[in-house]
């Protein structure tokens, strides 16, 4: 559904068919204060003002009304089915079953006794059957999320924001003091950095123009593509980093699991504390490389946690700048040595406050505040209908915290080598070590994700159409694949695409798509539908958010030079 304020409202076929259905079921209601408020939703229908029809339906919904919850869903919010074109099979099309198991043929079994499986809801390989009057109400098959409200998010001391943006453009985290959070997640690049795979330590600028130079020059990008940041004060976030491997522990609420062992010893306020510590402890991003400066060399000899850790010689340069330790002495009110897991609360306080974006269009119409438009309006039904991006891509947050196999090709330096000497990243598969999780990546959020891209965990894809369309049938895309990843230069011997060269490894990637792709029907899209996807993506951006809200400092306590 997209609608418009009275007076200017774009009346389609669709829309009329659904004013009809409409009416033959309020007719057929008696007449108490429910039926005269549909009634009333239906003579607004007719006058092409769907705000206040949708908006009567809404209170009654919520009001307990279950026949009002039904016509929602049916008159509003249900996709229209459009005739999938057939496709020639592509790698066994998946290797998809030849019947669904007894489980799901059930399900669609109840479905059909409700509505008719729409088109929309079948693959591509099966007829479709003609659609007649029963079916032009299916059921939608992801339901729209609810708004996001200010109670899913935290609400950091004001205090200890200030502390965080200085520290977040800061480069005393890092260990050549060259690099800070921002030079990787910068507002000018929507909290990214512009780039398919960055440069940290080591070098000069930002984004595209960053510059390997100085004494200790870096010779390696940064194996993964760097996270944008919106949304992460959200509380129902539960997995960072594209692998997964800082989480809550599902078993104890309250801990965190890490790939540096449990953080119980430190006070951090949220996941997005924990995350903070970690580009520092990294040779690519901030810390360097061993030989020179003590914070790398303590990395190198895995010494992290305790007095002498990489983490308590960070806290202590911080804690040697008179600044900062009078600004964290008047936050918690007492006199003592700056610590680690402050610092990092600071920078995250700063983040879930500078990087909120749930104010977007999509957001507003959530909220029943504003419309979409037409396109994003018809962008939406595919996301939620049959393009079935929200099988991912759900609830308010706009992602399932779950991994999949995409099928994204491999770049740069990669996580680890193969047997026959490529570089490669496993994923997820890396951390849980199960042969099913391999080339598994974390699902991104996506508020304001036409701003930040290269998209794909190395930024493979620069440009978003070809990202959908690889989306659509991941082995077929990655067989395709032709390389266009922003990368800055870099003086290395490297090569960039090496590991597209490894048949096997684009063998193993091809299967694992494979493999996830067969718990889900396949899609095709005609080009201008791909081109409505991207009208609902830009509804998800927050114009607000994207401006700042307290911007880069001109200053930082340490003196040295802010990026920006």
């Amino acid at each position: 559904m997209y609608w418009r304020h009275s007076g200017n409202t774009v009346f389609t076929k669709a829309h009329l068919g659904c004013a009809l259905a409409l009416s033959v079921l309020v007719a057929s209601l008696p007449q108490d204060a429910s039926a005269q408020t549909l009634n009333e939703g239906f003579a607004a229908m007719e006058q092409g003002d769907f705000f206040t029809a949708f908006s009567a339906l809404r209170r009654l919904e919520q009001a307990g009304d279950p026949l009002a919850g039904e016509l929602l869903e049916r008159v509003f919010l249900t996709p229209r089915s459009v005739a999938v074109p057939e496709r020639p099979a592509s790698v066994g099309d998946y290797a998809r079953p030849a019947a669904p198991d007894a489980a799901r043929a059930a399900q669609q079994g109840a479905q059909s006794e409700a509505a008719p499986v729409p088109v929309a809801l079948r693959p591509a390989a099966r007829p479709a059957p003609e659609p007649d009057a029963a079916s032009s109400l299916p059921l939608p098959p992801h339901p729209l999320p609810q708004p996001l409200r200010e109670a899913d998010f935290r609400s950091p001391d004001p205090a200890l924001v200030r502390i965080g943006q200085l520290l977040f453009f800061d480069p005393i985290l890092s260990g050549n003091k060259d690099t800070s959070c921002a030079t990787c997640h910068h507002p000018r690049h929507a909290s990214g950095d512009g780039v398919s795979l960055g440069i940290g330590t080591g070098a000069l600028g930002l984004g595209p123009d960053r510059t390997a130079l100085g004494e200790h020059a870096a010779t390696q990008r940064i194996p993964r593509n760097a996270p944008a940041l919106w949304n992460l004060g959200a509380r129902e976030i539960r997995v960072l980093f594209h692998d997964g491997r800082l989480e809550v522990d599902p078993a104890h609420p309250g801990r965190l699991l890490s790939h540096q062992g449990p953080l119980d010893y430190m006070a951090l306020d949220s996941l997005v504390a924990a995350q903070a510590l970690f580009p520092m402890l990294s040779p690519e991003e901030m810390s360097g490389q061993p030989g020179e400066n003590p914070i790398a060399d303590a990395v190198a000899e895995a010494r992290v946690h305790g007095d002498d850790g990489a983490w308590a010689l960070i806290a202590a340069r911080v804690d040697a700048i008179p600044d900062y330790r009078a600004a964290f002495e008047a936050w918690r009110g007492a006199a003592r040595p700056v610590a680690i897991d402050e610092i990092a609360n600071a920078i995250a306080a700063f983040i879930e406050t500078e990087f909120r974006a749930d104010e977007t269009p999509f957001d507003l119409y959530l909220r029943e505040i504003a419309a979409l438009s037409p396109e994003a309006g018809e962008g939406m039904w595919l996301f939620y209908g049959r393009a079935n991006c929200a099988s991912c891509h759900s609830g308010p947050l706009l992602s399932d915290q779950g991994f999949h196999a995409m099928g994204q090709p491999p770049l740069g330096p990669g996580k680890e080598r193969d047997s026959a000497g490529y570089t490669r990243d496993l994923g997820r598969g890396a951390v849980t070590l199960a042969p099913e999780d391999a080339y598994r990546f974390r699902t991104p959020m996506l508020r304001n994700v036409l701003h930040t891209g290269p998209w794909g965990h190395a930024g493979a894809f620069s440009d978003l159409r070809d990202f959908l369309r690889h989306h659509l049938d991941p082995v077929a895309g990655l067989a395709a694949y032709e390389p266009q990843a922003v990368l800055p230069e870099l003086d290395a011997e490297t090569d960039d695409y090496a590991a597209l060269e490894s048949a096997a490894q684009r063998a193993e990637i091809a299967r694992a798509a494979a493999r996830d792709m067969a718990q889900r029907p396949l899609v095709t899209l005609e080009e201008d539908e791909i081109g409505l996807l991207i009208a609902f993506l830009e509804a998800l951006s927050d114009e607000g958010a994207l401006a700042g809200r307290m911007g880069v400092p001109e200053v930082v306590p340490s003196g040295l030079e802010v990026a920006n």
